[in-house]
């Protein structure tokens, strides 16, 4: 049995032919990352905002 020795990769370049990734570039990948990365901004000015409510 022979074992492909491809390395695997954090992103996906459209022009790359490995199957081997974490991540892609395209719209389903971009659209969930900034769905996340809005969050974890939201939960953070959230956690600001409430400490500020509770210390006075």
């Amino acid at each position: 049995m022979k074992k492909e020795t491809e390395e695997t990769k954090f992103v996906k370049e459209p022009e790359d032919e490995t199957r081997e990734f974490i991540l892609q570039k395209n719209k389903k990948t971009k659209l969930g990352a900034t769905i996340v990365i809005a969050f974890l901004v939201l939960l953070i000015i959230g956690i600001i905002v409430s400490n500020v409510f509770f210390t006075n």
